[in-house]
């Protein structure tokens, strides 16, 4: 897939907002051309993708919600969130985690920007990795890695990891660990490295390698992503999606308690 990174406007001067959370990236050509622009500049971010299960998240997780306030930019994940997005006037496009990796490689590759690589498991992340490589040979890589992370000490991990993104002159840095591990990794991270982007992209990197299936793009497009996940692990995630269920009613019928405060 490819994008100019000349062909967007880039943050949206009025964000819509998400049950506390303002998204301020409304679609995937306007968050390549803001991210590869700050890169240019040496100007660090973090970027988190909006979900539902985030919200479920959000509300339970202090430093999740610590997190998302400090977060740079914020895209919609998920057909609910758009939904809720767009309920008053329609803006906001779906840009998830999983189709921000390819064309943001792409203009990274175009503009001579390094890219590093966080998680998912060391087969995964060198099959994604190789497939990457083939399809973007001008990609520039500058480093690697699949780090334990224990849910809670992603500052503990931080320092060392930062100090490798430094020393490897990388730009933009693509962060896989599942939520809220690669949020709260990120976060830590950009406090260390101010010059680098952190971009949080979920299971990317399995479906680059071709380790999981991801759901054919007429399921995506009709909105049935989530049914193809649900079918490929029900014990997994069937009590996830329930509480995703339960919150998107929640919000859909004017739920006005759910975030304890602005998250951003």
């Amino acid at each position: 897939m490819s994008l100019s990174v000349n062909s967007a406007t880039s943050v949206s001067d009025h964000p819509a907002t998400v049950a506390g959370v303002r998204i301020n990236l409304e679609s995937l050509p306007a968050a390549v051309f803001e991210l590869v622009r700050r890169a240019r500049a040496g100007r660090g971010f973090t970027v988190f993708t909006l979900n539902l299960d985030h919200i479920v998240k959000l509300r339970q997780n202090s430093l999740f919600r610590a997190a998302y306030r400090r977060a740079t930019h914020v895209t919609a994940d998920g057909w609910p969130i758009v939904w809720l997005a767009n309920r008053s006037e329609r803006r906001v496009l779906r840009t998830t985690g999983a189709d921000i990796v390819e064309p943001l490689c792409e203009a990274a590759a175009q503009q001579g920007l390094p890219v590093y690589f966080i998680g998912p498991g060391e087969g995964a992340r060198t099959g994604a990795v190789a497939a990457l490589r083939r399809r973007i040979p001008s990609m520039r890589i500058a480093g690697a890695e699949s780090p334990i992370v224990v849910s809670g000490a992603s500052t503990i991990h931080a320092r060392a990891i930062a100090q490798r993104i430094a020393n490897s002159g990388a730009r933009i840095c693509f962060v896989s660990l599942g939520a809220p591990k690669q949020e709260l990794m990120a976060d830590a991270l950009s406090m260390r490295c101010p010059e680098v982007g952190f971009v949080c992209v979920g299971a990317a990197l399995d479906f680059i390698s071709g380790r999981t299936l991801r759901a054919p793009a007429w399921m995506r497009s009709a909105g049935l992503e989530w049914l193809w996940r649900l079918a490929s692990e029900p014990r997994r995630l069937a009590v996830r999606y329930a509480a995703c269920a339960y919150i998107f009613l929640l919000l859909a019928l004017g739920a006005k308690g759910l975030p304890v405060e602005a998250y951003r």
